[in-house]
């Protein structure tokens, strides 16, 4: 577990040269303050409008499958069998987003004003360019890749979801460079409006376009895509009219660069690699749930992980406020801060998934009745409460991947977390998850303690790796 790292390396900030510039950035915002002076201060301050913002974007996605649930069992798997692709694309909305987070961050922490605006400016060329690409792969391959995936009876709800979800690519990636952008420099408030609109134009749109128009399944896939078009307008205005960010976007700064794409997509890529094995992984196990149990098991899936993702929340927005206030101070060469973060984030998260945990098992047959409300659905709800009291342990070892993946982004080794998420999901979380439930024929729920055994083994290697790098890095800069 030994990351190679050159001493000159340390003093190299993201998106420039290796040289600072003369360390006037211009009058400070408060959000560029923030993030340059106390690092718990920062990950608290930053964390709160991340977690309230998440917490809805996560709820539209929950609202999607509680309406859809309500067309049927079948309509429910075929949002699982797309999930995995939507994935792909989630992770590269986050990597991306991750990569100018980090790039931009260092730049801040280095106060080289033109390596973090021609940072942000490759940020969004890097994302016009990848969108454009995938969308027209996914429209092209997406029915065999969904056949593939194992949709089977359910691949015309599919495909009718599936077309319309990925027509809209550009503007899912787009709006994640975007927020990464106001990220670096603090300014989650802003970030947090625009992900509110979004939720909520979503969720008032769902029942309207499915049910009122009669659009059916597609229908929540229109609701999604025209709420990121509404976001995206929000967003442009903010950066190219309104013009009130620390960070200028403007073409007069871009300046193509080798160099400071590198910056980006070293932790870019791997950010989106991670998302693209965690698709991987969760197609296995809905390979290995229709073996062991039919269809039925990946819409308890399906659904219960919706609930999942929305309980790690606060997680998740530590973890992100953890990369910029690693790339600031790794950028500023005060690499006592990288500890700092690293440990504090840890009790908070810890403290955090201790309380989700008793709140999700206590409610879980409640919560598990949301996707129940339809007699096509009912037969479901014990089930998923039962999925949802599993995960409970889940909850409790989350904080060690997420933090410790996040120090690594943060400083831009974006390889690193990438080696701990597939060590994490490839060969713990697939690995547990076919013993317990095929080897050991314990069937849907050994898919599902095999997601908790392996989180639990990921998590603790990550910690470990993490803890290890942070020492090696403050006695290298002390040696120098």
């Amino acid at each position: 577990m030994k990351d190679k790292m050159k001493v000159n390396d340390l003093s190299s900030p993201a998106g420039s040269d290796g040289k600072s510039s003369d360390g006037n950035l211009g009058e400070k915002t408060e959000g560029v303050t923030l993030i340059t002076g106390d690092p718990k201060k920062a990950i608290i301050k930053l964390s709160g409008p991340l977690i309230v913002a998440m917490i809805l974007t996560s709820a539209y996605n929950l609202v999607d499958a509680i309406w859809v649930s309500g067309l049927g069992g079948n309509a429910l798997a075929a949002v699982g069998f797309v999930t995995p692709l939507y994935m792909i694309l989630v992770g590269l909305s986050n990597g991306i987003g991750a990569g100018a987070t980090s790039a931009i961050s260092r730049c801040i922490g280095a106060k080289n004003q033109e390596g973090m605006n021609n940072s942000a400016m490759h940020s969004l060329v890097i994302t016009i360019v990848i969108s454009l690409i995938l969308t027209a792969l996914l429209e092209i391959f997406l029915n065999p890749v969904l056949l593939t995936l194992g949709a089977g009876e359910t691949i015309g709800m599919a495909m009718e979801y599936g077309r319309v979800t990925f027509a809209g690519t550009i503007l899912m990636l787009f709006t994640g460079a975007a927020y990464g952008v106001l990220r670096s420099e603090g300014d989650t408030m802003r970030t947090m409006h625009a992900m509110i609109i979004s939720s909520l134009v979503n969720i008032v749109l769902d029942p309207i376009l499915i049910y009122m128009a009669g659009w059916g399944i597609a229908g929540a896939a229109w609701a999604t895509v025209i709420s990121q078009a509404l976001v995206i307008m929000i967003l442009l205005y903010w950066f190219f009219i309104k013009k009130d960010t620390f960070v200028n976007l403007s073409w007069k700064y871009f300046k193509p660069d080798l160099k400071v794409t590198r910056s980006i997509l070293k932790v870019g890529l791997p950010a989106s690699a991670e998302f693209l094995v965690m698709s991987v992984v969760v197609s296995i196990l809905n390979i290995i749930l229709v073996q062991v149990a039919g269809t039925d098991a990946v819409a308890v899936y399906s659904a219960g992980w919706r609930v999942v993702m929305m309980a790690i929340i606060p997680l998740v927005a530590v973890g992100t406020a953890v990369i910029t206030v690693s790339g600031v101070a790794f950028g500023a060469r005060e690499y006592q801060n990288l500890s700092i973060a690293h440990t504090y984030s840890m009790k908070v998260g810890l403290a955090v998934a201790s309380i989700t945990s008793v709140m999700t098992f206590i409610l879980a047959p409640y919560i598990a009745q949301i996707f129940a409300y339809s007699p096509e659905t009912a037969y479901l709800a014990i089930t998923i409460a039962a999925f949802l009291q599993v995960m409970c342990v889940f909850y409790i070892f989350v904080p060690l991947g997420i933090m410790s993946s996040s120090v690594f982004q943060g400083v831009g080794k974006g390889i690193t977390s990438l080696i701990l998420t597939i060590l994490r999901q490839l060969l713990f979380v697939a690995l547990f998850a076919y013993l317990l439930a095929i080897h050991f024929n314990l069937g849907q729920q050994g898919v599902w303690w095999g997601i908790v055994a392996g989180n639990i083994s990921g998590g603790v290697v990550a910690f470990i790796w993490a803890r290890l790098y942070i020492s090696r890095i403050q006695k290298l800069i002390l040696n120098k």
